[in-house]
């Protein structure tokens, strides 16, 4: 059983100001915060819970951001909330990527820059700006230079690891989660993508697998996690990349990015770039 809690908002700074605060809030943690057009009031922000959260006390802290209706919290039942919600999104352009779901399949067809993503119950749909944000960077760097060895950690669906080996035939990714459902739907959106071979899957924590150990392994890491383990592994992220190696990183809002920023160039990485869409941030870092 999960628990979301729905406010509305009048306007998108409002709601987004809303986002922000369920995002960085440590108690109770959300497992996932959005933020939608809505017909009726404008705008939605939408948090789950895996606990029954306090709600007036969420509720008194939000009533402090102006442009925000009352907050309501229910329950949600054990069905497959992130495919239903899912299910009638539109397709989302990221650079060269057209992102879109099965119910776009026959009007977009597998083209050579689409990607099919099925949710089910991980995380990656291109609808997050995070996620925008590193296909954009994918799309970039694809441009200019060809990888070979890339890692995709904390893959969800597997959306990053797979629209970079459509964009480079030659490259071999590989694929990581902790959570074997989300591994499970990564594989099967490599096939579905025509993309398995070159696309392996593992479950593991964090680089605590065989393939993932052994140093200088790969010449591009994609990270698209939350800002707690995106500090946590930039020293093991740094030791995995080659000379001259990138790493991207995202989901992290811009008030994180300055923390996460100075972890990675501790860590002997160099900032190339950074991105910022809808209050998110994308952080762009080379292995000297």
């Amino acid at each position: 059983m999960l628990f979301k809690l729905r406010t509305p908002a009048t306007t998108r700074d409002a709601g987004q100001r809303a986002m922000t605060f369920l995002a960085e809030l440590l108690t109770p943690e959300p497992q996932a915060v959005t933020l939608f057009e809505d017909p009726g009031s404008g705008y939605v922000v939408e948090a789950y819970y895996a606990a029954r959260p306090r709600l007036g006390r969420i509720a008194r802290a939000l009533a402090r951001i102006e442009g925000l209706g009352p907050s309501a919290l229910q329950e949600v039942a054990d069905a497959n909330w992130v495919a239903l919600s899912q299910a009638a999104l539109a397709p989302v352009r990221a650079g060269r990527f057209l992102v879109h779901g099965a119910h776009d399949r026959q009007r977009i067809a597998l083209l050579r820059t689409g990607v099919e993503i099925e949710a089910g119950e991980a995380f990656g749909t291109a609808h997050n700006a995070t996620t925008v944000l590193c296909l954009e960077s994918i799309d970039q760097l694809a441009r200019r230079r060809c990888f070979r060895r890339v890692l995709d950690l904390g893959c969800g669906t597997g959306i990053l690891g797979i629209a970079l080996a459509r964009a480079q035939p030659s490259a071999r990714v590989i694929a990581s989660d902790n959570d074997p459902i989300a591994t499970a739907i990564a594989r099967a959106n490599a096939r579905l993508n025509g993309v398995a071979p070159r696309v392996r899957v593992i479950t593991a924590n964090a680089f605590d697998h065989p393939e993932l150990r052994r140093p200088a392994a790969f010449d591009l890491v994609l990270a698209n996690l939350l800002p707690r383990p995106l500090i946590a592994l930039a020293p093991s992220m740094r030791q995995r990349l080659v000379p001259g190696g990138i790493a991207v990183l995202s989901g992290m809002l811009q008030a994180q990015a300055r923390e996460v920023c100075a972890t990675c160039l501790c860590a002997g990485l160099r900032l190339n770039r950074h991105r910022s869409r809808d209050g998110w941030t994308s952080l762009e870092l080379t292995a000297p």
